[in-house]
């Protein structure tokens, strides 16, 4: 987003660690008062310090009650952040919204935040915003572009739902955010007419808006004709009932696993189905291949064997049988499971 951290992150990430509200909003604003632009407050402070708590939660360094409360914190940073400068208030109106299902709204609040800043008047919908609604919202309001985020890929699916409703209401949409991975690939096939890497590459974007409208509407999503996606979201709920009980058969660590630990597990295995489901609906293996090897790190961070997740990714091959697909899908994560196995 930025080339150089704020030299006052350790300090803000202490202040964060110790949920120090007060003393994180005494920091900033004492920045602000010394010459700190907001922008540096957004992209070269709070932007990394956020990056870093994830981080800590990976290596179950942080509980996820601590990451909570540090991403409101953060949250409340971006808004002291905003009045601080009255730039001149261009005409074209904007619309940020989170897919829905999407409740990280931090990174969608920021983003808000910085194009306030240059000028833009933006109306931020906030977390989860249904289809139905944003089409309403979008014919209502005629903004000049709508920004749809997701943090995980596994919203692709309503995030496509979201780019259909802004086409519905003729809004053009741009697309952003970590669930959208690191290129526009997944955004073109979903049919967005832009994709931005971080806040500074949107803003330039919009600069040349709206860009010139695909020929074919800009979707390329031909592979859902098969519905293997379709029967993969039906058949989830039996799928993660069929793997707990594999796990609890042949992986002996389960025997032992208090009520907690059987939960923690069902939420995983409830993941590793949706990451499979959203591989499957952009047709993309790397997309499932990196969630696996991401889960490896994290259960390995928690001394938890990966054998279990290729138990699991062994038994979904065997249920899932001719399904091309998510057969190939499937393959690369057992690959990518592999490089996190002991030697």
């Amino acid at each position: 987003m930025t080339s150089t951290a704020h030299p006052e992150c350790p300090v803000l990430l202490d202040l964060l660690l110790a949920a120090d509200e007060p003393a994180a909003l005494r920091l900033t604003g004492r920045l602000l008062a010394s010459g700190a632009t907001p922008e540096d407050v957004l992209l070269r402070l709070i932007a990394p310090v956020q990056a870093r708590i994830g981080e800590l939660w990976a290596d179950d360094s942080l509980s996820a009650a601590d990451e909570h409360v540090a991403s409101y914190i953060s949250e409340r940073i971006v808004l002291s952040c905003a009045g601080t400068q009255r730039p001149a208030e261009r005409s074209e109106r904007l619309v940020i919204a989170c897919a829905d299902g999407e409740w990280h709204t931090l990174p969608s609040r920021l983003l808000a935040e910085y194009l306030r800043l240059r000028g833009y008047p933006v109306t931020f919908l906030g977390a989860s915003v249904p289809a139905a609604h944003l089409t309403s919202y979008l014919q209502k309001h005629e903004p000049a572009a709508v920004l749809v985020s997701v943090s995980l890929p596994v919203r692709l699916p309503s995030a496509r739902r979201s780019v259909l409703a802004a086409r519905h209401a003729g809004v053009p949409v741009l697309v952003g955010g970590r669930g959208f991975g690191r290129t526009d690939r997944w955004a073109h096939r979903l049919g967005a007419d832009a994709w931005a890497a971080d806040a500074v590459s949107a803003a330039a974007i919009l600069e040349t808006w709206p860009p010139p409208a695909a020929p074919d509407g800009g979707s390329a999503l031909g592979n859902l004709a098969d519905e293997e996606y379709a029967r993969l979201v039906t058949e989830t709920p039996g799928l993660v009932l069929t793997a707990l009980s594999v796990l609890e058969r042949w992986f002996p660590p389960m025997r032992g696993y208090t009520g907690r630990q059987r939960e923690a597990t069902a939420d995983d295995l409830n993941h590793i189905a949706a990451f499979l489901a959203a591989a499957v609906y952009v047709d993309d293996e790397s997309l499932f291949a990196d969630f696996v090897s991401w889960l490896a790190g994290i259960l390995a961070a928690r001394k938890v064997p990966a054998a279990g997740v290729d138990l699991v990714l062994e038994h979904l091959q065997k249920t899932l049988d001719g399904r091309p697909r998510t057969a190939r899908i499937l393959t690369a994560g057992r690959t990518a499971l592999q490089a996190h196995s002991p030697s």
